[in-house]
């Protein structure tokens, strides 16, 4: 996965005339809304006075005037699908937010569906623009504070758990029945004496052996479970064996540059005698942990120590309008503090990574990002898979119909502030302002390296619902629409789509997170944490072949 350099203008994706796909001189007022408030009385939201189509903000009915854009509905338009506001010719490309989303396939008369069955991926030659948007961040005199934990190596916390981590699949079952014994909902008694733990939690996986000793699979499996063993939201960490998987845990410890001692504990099954023994030393082993891990108590600490992972997972429509951007504006705000946040999920930026490589702060992070492009292609082609294989059928069902126009919406996330590096999955975030991580467009894999770069709070946007947690780190899920909102409060908790209801603006919707993201790393529970989500959603990336 290490890049290689590429040119920085290169032929993938879009299409239309030479100058289709230049940015306007603020490229992010394309991806927002026109006014800052949406007129509630307007059955559509209008992005650009360049877009070929509207977005409805309800379900229209065949007949419905749209007057204020002088067409009348062709049809049944679902909510948060695109209406057709001129003429569109087969074979013309079809913009939202002044971008290329597709070319049409069919004429398209005024006011019909613009959706699948007549729109399509297409591809041309873009220039990139390298480092030619970049803007100097204006940093507040006194950035705002959270409630956190100080590590001794000044690395600060959100939460405070003891981790159980596997180095394969084989131990995963004795690292579930030590974590087991601590759970506040089976064992009440168990962690009474320590009330400034979160609790103990296992990550495993199913990787670990059957691969190559010295493979790029493995090397990035010890990546990313060497991140969570020096992740600050764990007091101190215990790593379980079988004892003769490829994935040795002598050799995470050397490549990852470990310490074993009083916050990194170590032992393997063979070693210990057997599966019931394994789990009674690592039972005593947390036992003597709790102590230590007990004596942390929060205090203030400026917001420069937050690092956010940007997830969105099952968007709709109204991503690129509401939720989306006004994560974005969050992010401006944490940067301007002085924090940072790391956008990823690369399938799901394809075809709009120029608005990334302008902002970024050098011709080489550029070269980075398009080099991460460029390996992604060489992957899908190896698999017999192809980049425009996104969006899923939820995707589609809310609206969305290219993954171009799926990746316009998600790099909203990322807001207006420079682009400072680009990593490889699970390489620990360095850089302070805006980072891209190399990931899948999988959530859990893509949030599980996020967590290894170092990330102590996620967001995780969502349209069509999602149920996610992600231990040790706390995850906040944002609605895209207050439909969602009303129907699944259980698992959201930010409802954005006021901004599509007209009752606020992208910029106080962003306000509201950024506000969150601090009541929440000083403590406040998630909606997934209250849930128990986190375990299961540790999913590591696994690249190569199973042997």
């Amino acid at each position: 996965m290490r890049s290689t350099n590429v040119t920085r203008s290169r032929s993938f994706i879009n299409v239309g005339e030479p100058q289709a796909h230049r940015l306007l001189p603020n490229v992010t007022r394309e991806l927002r809304p026109m006014s800052s408030t949406l007129r509630t009385a307007d059955p559509i939201i209008r992005i650009h006075p360049a877009d070929d189509v509207v977005i409805a903000r309800r379900q229209l009915l065949g007949g419905t005037v749209l007057s204020s854009e002088h067409v009348t509905v062709s049809g049944l338009i679902p909510p948060g699908h695109k209406v057709a506001v001129r003429a569109i010719a087969a074979g013309q490309p079809v913009r939202r937010y002044n971008q290329i989303i597709g070319n049409a396939t069919q004429a398209i008369a005024p006011g019909q569906h613009v959706h699948t069955h007549n729109l399509e991926f297409s591809s041309f030659a873009r220039s990139h623009e390298a480092a030619q948007g970049q803007q100097p961040t204006a940093y507040v005199d006194a950035p705002a504070t959270f409630q956190g934990y100080v590590r001794g190596d000044g690395q600060v916390a959100t939460r405070n758990y003891i981790g159980v981590l596997t180095s394969v699949n084989c131990s995963a079952t004795a690292a579930r029945a030590i974590a087991d014994h601590f759970r506040r909902d089976i064992h009440p008694q168990a962690l009474a004496d320590f009330p400034n733990i979160d609790g103990i939690v296992a990550l495993t996986h199913g990787m670990g052996c059957a691969t190559a000793s010295d493979g790029e699979e493995l090397q990035v499996l010890r990546r990313t479970l060497g991140g969570y063993a020096r992740h600050p939201n764990f007091a101190a960490v215990l790593v379980v064996g079988l004892g003769c998987e490829t994935n040795q845990i002598q050799g995470l410890i050397a490549q990852e540059g470990l310490q074993e001692g009083a916050r990194l504990v170590t032992f393997n099954i063979q070693d210990s005698g057997g599966t019931s023994k394994t789990v009674a030393r690592g039972i005593e082993v947390i036992r003597q942990l709790l102590p230590e891990a007990n004596r942390v108590q929060r205090q203030p600490v400026s917001a420069g120590h937050l690092t956010v992972g940007l997830q969105c997972g099952g968007s709709d429509g109204y991503s690129g309008i509401s939720a989306n951007p006004a994560l974005g504006a969050a992010v401006d705000r944490l940067v301007r503090h002085g924090g940072s946040a790391i956008l990823s999920e690369t399938p799901e930026i394809y075809g709009g990574e120029h608005l990334l490589t302008r902002r970024a702060v050098s011709t080489a992070v550029a070269d980075k990002l398009l080099a991460r492009i460029a390996w992604w292609e060489g992957y899908t082609a190896r698999n017999h898979m192809k980049m425009d294989n996104n969006p899923s059928a939820g995707n589609k069902a809310g609206g969305l119909t290219t993954i171009l126009e799926k990746s316009l919406g998600a790099i909203a996330k990322s807001g207006t502030t420079n682009l400072v590096d680009v990593l490889e999955f699970a390489d620990p975030a360095k850089a302070r302002g805006l980072l891209f991580m190399d990931t899948p467009g999988y959530d859990p894999v893509s949030a599980t390296g996020q967590v290894a770069g170092g990330a102590n709070l996620i967001c995780f946007t969502t349209g069509r619902g999602s149920a996610y947690g992600c231990a040790p780190s706390p995850s906040l899920k944002l609605s895209t629409n207050t439909a969602l909102w009303l129907k699944q409060q259980d698992d959201i908790d930010i409802d954005c789509g006021t901004i599509v209801d007209g009752l606020e603006s992208v910029d106080e919707v962003g306000e509201r997170i950024f506000r969150m993201m601090l009541e929440t790393a000083s403590g406040l529970r998630t909606k997934s944490e209250l849930h128990g989500y986190g375990q299961n959603e540790f999913v590591p990336w696994q690249l190569g072949a199973v042997m």
